[in-house]
This record gives structure tokens, C-alpha cells and sequence, in this order.
């Protein structure tokens, strides 16, 4: 009866953990609700985790770009459910109504541009507890253990969503939730006809709490993601 006991209680404690983290487990009928596919299978719960700190390293100009078109398209469906989002940009480099070929009307973020990493993370940090926000983007140099954890303790409260373009190669340890490497790739062509197709990404989930990692090829069709691959097959890894 004792090691019974023990197990129900070790089990009621990984499930609170799993949904203070932001991986709730969902309803039947609504899985997959950011038509992630598998790679919201990646997940535990099967659940793309809101409420929850994602990192995604950024190693060039040309992957901090895809990175924040993948975190666009992710954005486009959490701010249907309401609210408004942040973006804290470095550079100014963003161009607003460019949001809208991800079905995000430029009016429902708020642009902040600091050069600093210390005063971006700060308000990064206070956005987070904002519970009117949805999501809250976030472009940094570097992010340590201690940063981080300050975000997801904010995210936990709030329920809000963080995403971190990390412009840094170095991968120490963090306490966000997922990491993320998102390279682009060359359209495909639309039945032989010429001109640009659908916009295409490599994406690579490097990191996982309690999940899978793995590897997919992503495009962005009209207003939603469509998995055109599973480069790898996700293999199992317990990440603390």
C-alpha cells in the first residue's frame, strides 16, 4: 500500500508540473490547435506548450529571419483566440504590414525596439506577467539559466507565451521549455508555374522537456502550417 501511495502521489506531482509548465492536457476534439501535426505530437500531452518560454538559437541574419517568420505563423494562431502580442526588436529591421502575409493584422502587436539585451529581457520579463497579452516576442544576444528562469516563473502566473530569437550559437543550459533551430529553405514549385511558392522552413526541435526531438520541413499555406516532411524520425529524450 506504501509503494502504491508513493507512485499515485509521483504521478499527481509530474502532471501538475507537466501543466504548470504549459502542456495542459487537451479536450478530444482539439489536439492539434496549432495544426502543428507531428510536431505537436513531439510534445507530452501531445500539446504545443503555451503559458511556456521557447528559445530559438539563431546562428545568422538569415536564421533569425526564418526563426521569426515560424514564431509569426505560431502567432497568427494564438492571437485568434484574442489579446495582443509584444515584439521587442533589436534592430528595427521588422516591417510591420510584412506580418500580414501570416494573417497577423499589424495593429494587434506592440513594437518595442531597445539595443540593449539587458533592457530588452527586463521588459520581456514585465510583459510576461501582463495577463491581457497573448504572446510575447523577444530578440536578445545571449540568455543564461538565470534569465530564463526569471521569464518562465512570469510565464506561469500569466499564462502568456514567450518566444526568444537568441543571436547565439552557444547552447548552455536554459530553463525554457522547448529549443528551437529554424533554417530556411527554397519554395517548391506550384504545379510547374513560375514564381515564388509557398513560403518553407527547415525546422529542428533541439530540445524538449519530457518530449521528442526531431526534424521537419514546414511550409506556411495561405493562412496555416503544412508538414511537407519528417526529415528525421523523432527519436525519444528525457530532458530535465
Amino acid at each position: 500500500m506504501m509503494a502504491e501511495a508513493k507512485r499515485e502521489l509521483i504521478e499527481r506531482l509530474q502532471k501538475d508540473i507537466l501543466q504548470w509548465e504549459g502542456y495542459r492536457p487537451p479536450a478530444s476534439d482539439a489536439r492539434n490547435t496549432l495544426g502543428l501535426g507531428s510536431i505537436e505530437a513531439a510534445f507530452p500531452n501531445g500539446v504545443f506548450p503555451v503559458a511556456a518560454v521557447h528559445e530559438l538559437v539563431c546562428g545568422s541574419a538569415e536564421q533569425a529571419a526564418a526563426g521569426g517568420g515560424f514564431v509569426t505563423g505560431i502567432l497568427s494562431t494564438l492571437l485568434k483566440q484574442g489579446g495582443v502580442g509584444v515584439w521587442i526588436g533589436r534592430s528595427r529591421r521588422l516591417f510591420a504590414p510584412a506580418l500580414t502575409v501570416f494573417g497577423v493584422l499589424p495593429h494587434k502587436v506592440i513594437f518595442i525596439s531597445l539595443t540593449k539585451d539587458k533592457d530588452a529581457l527586463w521588459v520581456m520579463e514585465e510583459a510576461l506577467k501582463c495577463v491581457g497579452l497573448t504572446a510575447v516576442i523577444c530578440e536578445v544576444g545571449e540568455l543564461d539559466f538565470k534569465q530564463s528562469r526569471r521569464l518562465q516563473l512570469a510565464v506561469e502566473q500569466s499564462r502568456v507565451t514567450g518566444f526568444v530569437l537568441r543571436n547565439d550559437t552557444q547552447l548552455n543550459s536554459t530553463a525554457c521549455a522547448a529549443r528551437w533551430q529554424i533554417r530556411s529553405l527554397p519554395s517548391a514549385d506550384l504545379n510547374g508555374l513560375p514564381g515564388l511558392g509557398f513560403l518553407r522552413w527547415q525546422v529542428e526541435l533541439l530540445k524538449v522537456r519530457n518530449g521528442q526531438t526531431g526534424t521537419w520541413v514546414l511550409e506556411w499555406q495561405q493562412d496555416h502550417f503544412v508538414i511537407v516532411e519528417e526529415t528525421v524520425m523523432i527519436e525519444e529524450r528525457q530532458v530535465g
